[in-house]
């Protein structure tokens, strides 16, 4: 299986909270903004918007749902979903913050370093 193959999804599902370490570091993501960011199996991420790189660490909650944390104290928590393609594999990520009602989509971009 290549970094980014999976088994057939459906939009919108929310992913399993055992799948959602092999989820987010499955390959590097590409936001609507052009930013990307890269998720480490160790808990590590980093983020690149224009060229300026911000570190943080992630984690999946005692709940089953995704935290970010970028230092010195930014926290966050998201449900997160699914992006599926028309064959139905796995093209993204919706990270959902339920908190601040906003929502942003992670597309798969193998070869993204």
């Amino acid at each position: 299986m290549s970094t980014t193959e999976s088994p057939a999804v459906s939009d919108g599902d929310r992913i399993d909270p055992a799948g959602i370490a092999a989820a987010l570091t499955r390959a590097p993501f590409t936001y609507a903004n052009g930013a990307t960011q890269v998720f480490t199996p160790d808990g590590r991420t980093v983020y690149t918007d224009n060229g300026a790189k911000s570190s943080g660490e992630w984690k999946v909650d005692d709940d089953g749902r995704f935290q970010s944390f970028w230092p010195p104290s930014y926290y966050a928590t998201y449900d997160v979903s699914w992006i599926a393609g028309p064959d139905g594999d796995a093209v993204g990520i919706r990270f959902a913050d339920a908190n601040r009602g906003t929502t942003f989509d992670g597309r798969y971009t193998p070869g993204l370093a």
